[in-house]
């Protein structure tokens, strides 16, 4: 043993491989901060050694390494510039110094070596991976950059057009691909890995391979003439600002960086990377993706742990109510191997059901991602009935019929006197109480709301909604088969809109109040779209989710909450409602939706909107940017702190990922109580109470002046 410690040792073979071993105490191997010191006391150690004519990098457990350690960021990045540059200097110091190692080394590659893991591989002369290899810098994903080397070794390995095409996009390569483009030198079974790198390694020992002169190209200027240079990065800017745009600093970042770097040798382009890493560290948008890293893991963790709680199986969904929402709905199921009955009163329902399931699938094959196979088992997954019995034997039933509390309850109450004692009943509703439903219902213990988000099989989130008498069996269960459905859970408590609507709703009625005051609908989208970084502006999102759909919700809310959430005398949505323009499902609302010479979806603002409008609203009026995003986004935080005060979601983190998940929230801006913070408490106090004055939803509430006061967080 030439070095031990608790994440990595290194031991000596007979024949002078030092192998280094990376082996932490965990589930996985992460570059925390322990393992990059020990990684150093190891270099050190092999550099002491007598006979040491080799090193093997490997993993002891089934994946290589998955990275840097995520959960040390948020510490690391909000102490002084100068102390995050140190530490990220020091940091990429040791890599440099394991690969100035005297001796050739090898990389054996197993499962993920993602982010740091990735420039572990790359800090080698050479690399070889299994089949169950994935590489890549993720770093993006993050609002970041590669600190470690990444910027400087992968452009030297496999050109600088590659390597900007994997960092910029954060997507990982399996073998053959990484193979293929020159990142690995080898790609073998699992079971041949270590023998097949040792065996490359003794080659190069034996001066059969030039490891000197691949070292030596690493540590180089880029070998690219003026031309190259130009067109290589003038190429790479463009396509970051295609597809980032302006909101992600990282991309843009990356190509700058790899540029100024790339006349440079090692040091120059390292010392360039470092104060890269640096900039990105401290933006706003890298504490949002790393925030939003956070809460993902801690929803995760939750439904997991949940889920493992259950005493129920879940072999059989029965989906009530077909058409597209409940056809998207047993495709999840389906698709996911669960048997599902799905169940309607109409023929033609059931085919629509099946059709959506069907029309799902055909786009997967179009893609490559489905294959026959898949296709025809998932549609075998789908039974269609229009015989209330055949659901008898479903353990997990989903109501998904229209949402009127009565025609529901009816369902519900015929459900429970069709199935087994121990089923589980949900109510797939978006608005409607659950403590009410559950009144339909002789055992209310057994019965949730389960929200699911349309289209189904796009939208990750699915609310689970617990009634005043629901069972934390039911929930466990509910929860595990979510799960199963490839879909994240979250919990939240009973309440008019439950989580998501119940923020969305204020938010639609500030852009209202918005368009009552004058401004033009078309503009509010434009801003909260390009500026703010919503997919769709409040306009289009409501042609989106239609006008029918959110006058009724928009009455749930009002009954429910009263005192903030009265409907709005003149709301632009009821008279586009109450003139049968409902959005996209007709054709037309605030836009007219057609279709383009290609034959692909296209929307116009609608005239006939703008005439129906006018009437009952000021005069046209523009409003800066900063005013439209205060006067949309205020309510929607107002409620989101609410609906933490009063136990409706668990946390901050909880609350940030299912408007994440569900609404489509900026990633850039991490969720809605990230977004607060970022603006700071007391900013968001003061500009809150600038626009009182337009009422109820714009009022904060008295616990979030008083942790404005006292200067706490909500991630704390």
């Amino acid at each position: 043993m030439i070095y031990e410690g608790k994440s990595l040792s290194v031991i000596m073979t007979d024949d002078g491989i030092a192998e280094l071993i990376f082996d932490a105490e965990g589930s996985v191997n992460k570059f925390d901060q322990q393992t990059v010191s020990e990684l150093d006391k190891a270099t050190a150690a092999i550099q002491g050694a007598d006979g040491v004519k080799g090193v093997l990098v490997r993993s002891a457990k089934s994946t290589f390494i998955v990275g840097a350690d995520i959960t040390e960021f948020t510490g690391l990045f909000s102490l002084p510039k100068e102390e995050v540059l140190a530490w990220v200097s020091k940091t990429s110091q040791v890599f440099d110094r394991f690969e100035d190692l005297p001796v050739p080394s090898i990389c054996a590659i197993n499962g993920f070596a993602l982010g740091g893991g990735c420039e572990m591989t790359l800090a080698c002369d050479l690399r070889v991976a299994d089949s169950t290899a994935r590489v890549g810098l993720p770093e993006v994903k993050l609002g970041l950059m590669p600190g470690f080397g990444g910027t400087v070794r992968l452009p030297r390995i496999i050109g600088s057009d590659n390597a900007l095409e994997w960092m910029t996009t954060g997507r990982d390569r399996n073998g053959q691909k990484a193979l293929a483009e020159g990142a690995v030198d080898a790609v073998v079974d699992p079971a041949n890995l270590h023998q097949a790198a040792r065996k490359m390694l003794l080659d190069a020992i034996a001066g059969k391979f030039d490891w000197q002169a691949r070292r030596t190209q690493k540590t180089s200027p880029l070998s690219l003439n003026t031309n190259e240079a130009m067109m290589s990065f003038s190429t790479a800017a463009a396509m970051v600002a295609a597809q980032a745009g302006k909101h992600y600093p990282a991309p843009h970042k990356m190509v700058e960086t790899v540029q100024k770097a790339a006349a440079s040798g090692r040091e120059g382009a390292l010392k360039l990377e470092n104060e890269g890493f640096v900039q990105l560290a401290r933006t706003d948008a890298c504490k949002a993706q790393v925030g939003i890293f956070l809460a993902d893991q801690l929803v995760k963790s939750k439904g997991k742990k949940t889920a493992k709680a259950a005493t129920k199986e879940v072999k059989q969904h029965a989906v009530l109510g077909a058409g597209i929402m409940g056809g998207g709905i047993a495709y999840q199921g389906a698709v996911k191997g669960v048997n599902t009955i799905m169940k309607d009163i109409a023929q033609g329902a059931l085919d629509l059901g099946l059709n959506e399931a069907s029309k799902i699938l055909t786009k997967g094959m179009q893609r490559g991602k489905v294959d026959a196979k898949k296709m025809a088992s998932t549609l075998n997954n789908i039974v269609p009935t229009l015989d209330m019995k055949a659901i008898a034997g479903a353990d997990l039933v989903i109501e998904a019929v229209v949402e009127n509390p009565k025609i529901k309850g009816s369902v519900l109450k015929e459900t429970e006197e069709t199935v087994a004692e121990d089923a589980i009943i949900c109510s797939n509703t978006s608005t409607i109480s659950i403590d009410l439903l559950a009144k339909s219902l002789s055992k209310p213990e057994r019965f949730c709301g389960m929200h699911f988000f349309n289209p189904v099989h796009k939208m990750p989130l699915v609310e689970i909604i617990r009634g005043e008498k629901t069972d934390d069996a039911t929930i466990a269960s509910v929860v595990a088969a979510t799960l199963k459905m490839g879909k994240t859970p979250i919990v939240v408590n009973d309440c008019p809109g439950f989580l998501v609507n119940r923020v969305l709703f204020p938010y639609f009625a500030g852009f209202s109040k918005l368009v009552i005051d004058g401004a033009d609908f078309t503009a509010v989208d434009k801003v909260m779209e390009k500026v703010f970084g919503w997919p769709m502006g409040p306009a289009y999102l409501l042609d989106v989710v239609g006008m029918d759909t959110a006058d009724h919700a928009a009455s749930v809310m009002s009954d429910g909450i009263p005192e903030r959430m009265q409907k709005i005398e003149n709301d632009p949505v009821t008279l586009l409602y109450t003139n049968e323009r409902l959005g996209q499902k007709n054709g037309k609302g605030f836009y007219n939706f057609s279709l383009d010479k290609r034959g692909r979806p296209a929307k116009k603002a609608a005239q006939e909107a703008y005439d129906l409008f006018a009437p009952h609203v000021a005069s046209t009026k523009e409003f800066d940017a900063e005013e439209i995003i205060a006067r949309t986004m205020i309510p929607m935080a107002n409620e989101a702190i609410r609906c933490l005060e009063e136990g409706i979601v668990g946390s901050a983190a909880e609350a940030d990922m299912a408007l994440l998940y569900g609404l489509g929230f900026p990633p850039f801006r991490g969720g809605i109580f990230r977004y607060i913070e970022t603006m700071g408490l007391d900013n968001f106090v003061a500009l809150a109470d600038k626009y009182a004055d337009l009422g109820p939803i714009y009022q904060i509430s008295d616990g979030v002046r008083e942790m404005a006061a006292s200067g706490k967080s909500y991630f704390a």
